[in-house]
């Protein structure tokens, strides 16, 4: 079992988030390591990991980006083309050299179904951060169009949804009807070619920024269309009212949710088992998206 928790890489300055570890290489460049961390309600596991997470959401960032040909922060995975401390077998499939940029702090969310906290807010309000939907939606129907449902971006502690209009006097309404717009479309891209392979992507979220040597120049940054980002339901499993047997982390929710944890004390190890389920659901989502084995 791959048990990375923490790089240690002491020549380079590190920004330790939940999953990715972060090296600055001088001005422009970074290289970011995906760990097997595992991380839920807003708490990392300190005492457990899951085997291959890493590879897993770094494979299909890879993939989604090559396939759909996106302006992505990528520059090479290859280790050879990295500084002689990162060129490290532990490192292989899970080192990213990449552009720097300066990150827009807001989560780009597009949703192509009704579930989670959007559907919670549905059944409140018949709308989802400020864009009302007709009335009489079940949980996990299909809209008539994907919406863009902005997140604030929170280093800790939850993302807030909020109005397009709230992002908009926050950056600008140029910048916010640019950032909708590379959402929604490589979210129907996506969705397209994932259908394709059987996979539902029910919802995503993305990450932006703006080019560290590059004025003005919109980047796509961080993970895509993940498990850890994203809702995946196998086409076979789709149903409306109630839960689906996904390909992403609502497995592990659902346990933590009857384990009695308290959600706010550090979180205890989870079972050999509920590791191992989590496992394949990760590599589950891997092959059904890419079409090969890790």
């Amino acid at each position: 079992m791959n048990t990375i928790y923490k790089t240690e890489i002491s020549n380079y300055v590190c920004k330790r988030g939940k999953i990715r570890d972060t090296y600055i290489l001088g001005d422009a460049l970074l290289i970011i390591i995906t760990t097997d961390r595992i991380s839920a309600f807003d708490h990392v596991f300190p005492d457990t990991t899951i085997p291959d997470k890493g590879r897993v959401l770094q494979g299909i960032s890879c993939y989604w980006a090559d396939t759909l040909q996106l302006n992505y922060h990528l520059i090479s995975t290859d280790l050879n083309q990295m500084p002689e401390d990162f060129r490290k077998p532990e490192f292989e499939g899970r080192a990213m050299l990449v552009e720097k940029a300066e990150v827009i702090p807001f989560e780009c969310v597009v949703r192509g179904y009704l579930a989670g906290s959007a559907w919670k807010e549905y059944k409140q309000t018949s709308s989802v951060c400020g864009i009302s939907l007709p009335r009489g939606l079940k949980e996990n129907q299909q809209l008539n169009k994907p919406i863009f449902t902005p997140a604030t971006k929170a280093d800790n502690g939850h993302d807030q949804n909020v109005t397009f209009d709230y992002m908009s006097q926050k950056i600008g309404l140029d910048l916010a009807i640019e950032l909708e717009a590379l959402s929604l479309g490589i979210y129907t891209d996506a969705a397209q070619l994932a259908w394709q392979n059987g996979i539902i992507i029910a919802d995503t979220k993305f990450e932006f920024g703006v080019m560290a040597y590059a004025s003005n120049s919109l980047i796509l940054i961080d993970e895509v269309l993940t498990p850890d980002s994203s809702r995946f339901w196998p086409l076979e499993d789709y149903k409306l009212d109630g839960p689906i047997n996904s390909f992403d982390k609502q497995y592990l929710r659902d346990y933590i949710e009857k384990s009695g944890w308290d959600k706010n004390s550090e979180p205890p190890p989870l079972p050999e088992d509920v590791v191992m389920k989590t496992r394949d659901k990760y590599l589950g989502a891997y092959e059904k998206i890419t079409g090969q084995s890790l």
